[in-house]
């Protein structure tokens, strides 16, 4: 017969034997107790140790209810990790997590609880919304930071190597308690290890000991605080210092100290005050500094930001919609072109108005599909700038010798296909890549913003990009500005436009290359605030400035407005001079000619909603259609003049000699189709 080992315990006499352990509520102190009793043997743990430790520690804290005893047991053994001469800077992280863990399950506890040990401490202090005025949180230890002691809400002294003030302002960022809600829990955690926060940077080495202070349960992102939250720190060594946070992201997920957003609030031989404000203004999309700027500056960046952005949404629907809703107005590949534009456009700035509430929900995950989805949108917007000058240079410098199958289509492939390919290399090579400003900054419980966080990974799928797509936009905006000029000086002189007609086309092009993006790359020296004010006004409110050209602007999209949505003496029926104004027809050409010396031909090419005709001079296509991408509102200029449509006989083919075959092109970007 068997022996009946159900009441055996089992057998764990090294750390690998952990692997076997089932961790449940029952039996959560007994295996954080084994562990720390395993660690007392071990003065170094190899990477796999380390591994199974923590897993089982990570078990402890989602499964059951952190009590004090339990709390501390916990802390005993992370304190045992943290002095012990392991390599733990792949697992810092990981470490920090599941210290902030401990403080947020705690339970069975009255107001507050601290819990130290050698390197470590933390507290939890359970406050109440209308009854909070102010709390500070203190730490004094010795020169190594393995004896910490901490005090709340009491003044600083001799021997403190860390103190936080917090405001009675916070008050208004705690939830309303409920029946069944806990009550807001401030949380303070100290770290006397240097060494766990290493960086993999030879040059940078940590002056402080590392000290934060977060809500559990805070109702929304704690930010813009009418008071500041003071943040002392003590020196550990004599020299220059810089303030940084530890952002999660860096070195391929395994956390590291980055200066982003970061700046020193005062400093003295023995103490430094750090505060850091992320940006989140529309200038960190194309910052190639990548530096912050000061806190007024960076409010009033943000409320343009968040201004411009909404408006330019509004406005960028309409256009949409108009375009898409009225069949006429949509069938030349600049209007369609412009409706895939403007949804890059709006996708960018919806994506961009969500981001600081998605990212305040603290989910990993849902931070790099942010992110990820703000780099497509944005790299899909400078593609369609990059196309919008592709079809320009067709209908500028190959009207009559480009022919491209499924035109728009192979755009579009291009247009969504390109980002896609960029984003999903950047998903597959370093997933880290995105995410959010997660630190150990005061308060900071939650990522500011989700965006691209690697330098590298910046400056080539973005900055370069960008570079490449506008280097061939304003060579194309150059030929443009070339043509137009050349069209003024040989019109004649009694339809030469003037210079406000010709400043708006100049603005309704440099608005569909996206020129305007050019500004971020100069947002550095000490015109860098300047710029991005520049930045910020211009480029947020793009979609407003598409409606007022492309919309508001143009006659043909206000006469569908008054045929489809007006009423009463504003509504305008539609009739047949609709189409004469988008056609052009064709000179009879005389019966009888006398032989003469080769005259220009007209080819048939669809238009907007019509036929158009444009010249050419090669005399054996006179009888043939000539096959082209159609640029729609471009190619009216290539029509004779609505002079000679009806014009018959031999005196008319001279008149068709001149036709300039630009001139229409010219009257889609001034808005006067």
């Amino acid at each position: 017969m068997d022996p009946d080992l159900e009441d055996c315990h089992l057998v764990v006499e090294a750390i690998p034997d952990l692997d076997h352990v089932e961790v449940t509520a029952d039996n959560a102190l007994d295996v954080v107790v084994m562990i720390e009793g395993l660690l007392r043997n071990h003065s170094t743990l190899n990477y796999q140790e380390l591994l199974t430790v923590l897993n089982k520690l990570e078990d402890v804290v989602n499964l059951c209810r952190v009590t004090p005893k339990l709390g501390q047991a916990l802390i005993n053994t992370i304190s045992d990790i943290l002095e012990s001469d392991s390599n733990l800077l792949p697992f810092t992280n990981t470490i920090l997590n599941i210290t902030d863990a401990v403080g947020d399950k705690m339970v069975d506890y009255q107001g507050s609880f601290t819990l130290a040990a050698p390197a470590i401490a933390m507290s939890v202090v359970d406050v109440v919304p209308g009854q909070f005025s102010s709390l500070t949180f203190g730490v004094s230890s010795d020169r190594a930071g393995t004896k910490p002691e901490i005090f709340i809400n009491r003044c600083p002294f001799n021997g403190t190597v860390a103190f936080i003030s917090l405001p009675s302002a916070l008050q208004h960022s705690f939830p309303q308690i409920g029946s069944s809600q806990s009550p807001p829990r401030v949380k303070f955690q100290f770290f006397g290890i240097p060494r766990l926060f290493k960086s993999s940077q030879k040059e940078q080495s940590l002056n402080t000991f590392v000290v934060s202070a977060s809500v559990t349960n805070a109702s929304s992102p704690i930010k813009d605080l009418d008071e500041d939250v003071k943040v002392t720190l003590h020196h550990l060594l004599d020299k220059e210092v810089q303030c940084v946070y530890w952002n999660f992201n860096k070195n391929n997920g395994r956390g590291g100290w980055d200066d982003y957003g970061c700046r020193k609030y005062n400093s003295s031989s023995d103490y430094t005050t750090c505060v850091c404000d992320h940006l989140t203004h529309f200038g960190v999309l194309l910052d190639v500094s990548r530096t912050p700027v000061d806190a007024a500056n960076e409010q009033i960046l943000t409320i343009i930001t968040y201004a411009g952005c909404g408006v330019s949404s509004v406005f960028l629907g309409i256009t949409v919609l108009t375009y898409t809703a009225f069949e006429k107005l949509r069938r030349d590949y600049p209007s369609q072109i412009l409706i895939n534009l403007s949804l890059a456009l709006l996708g960018l700035n919806f994506v961009f108005l969500v981001n600081s509430w998605l990212s305040s929900w603290g989910v990993y995950g849902l931070c790099v599909a942010v992110a990820s989805m703000l780099h497509y949108f944005l790299l899909a917007s400078f593609t369609w700038m990059g196309l919008e000058a592709v079809n320009m240079y067709f209908a500028l410098v190959k009207v009559f010798n480009v022919y491209v199958p499924s035109y728009i289509l192979k755009f579009c492939a291009l247009g969504w296909g390109i980002p896609l390919v960029i984003c999903t290399i950047v998903l597959l090579v370093d997933r880290e890549a995105y995410g959010g400003q997660q630190s150990l900054a005061p308060l900071d419980n939650s990522d500011d913003f989700c965006w691209l966080q690697d330098d590298v990974t910046f400056y080539v799928s973005v900055v370069a990009y960008a570079v490449l797509v506008f280097l061939f936009n304003t060579a194309v905006f150059a030929v443009v500005l070339i043509q137009i000029r050349h069209m003024q000086v040989n019109s004649p002189a009694g339809t030469r436009s003037g210079v406000m007609h010709d400043l708006k086309g100049v603005a309704s092009l440099t608005l569909l290359l996206g020129l305007t993006w050019t500004v971020g790359f100069w947002t550095w020296g000490p015109a860098r605030v300047v710029m991005l004010y520049l930045f910020a006004g211009l480029n947020t409110l793009q979609g407003l400035f598409i409606f007022l050209f492309h919309c508001l602007m143009k006659e043909n999209v206000r006469k569908q407005w008054r045929i489809h949505l007006c009423f009463g003496r504003f509504r305008l029926e539609e009739y047949s001079e609709w189409s004469n104004s988008a056609s052009v027809g064709v000179a009879a050409k005389p019966k009888s000619d006398p032989p003469r010396a080769p005259v220009p031909s007209a080819c048939s090419v669809k238009s907007s909603s019509t036929e158009s005709t444009s010249a050419s001079s090669d005399s054996s296509q006179r009888n043939s259609s000539c096959k082209r991408p159609d640029l729609g509102l471009f190619v009216n200029s290539l029509a004779l003049p609505r002079a000679q449509r009806s014009t018959s006989g031999p005196e008319a083919l001279p008149s068709q000699r001149g036709v300039n075959p630009t001139p229409g092109w010219k009257n889609h970007l001034l808005g006067q189709q």
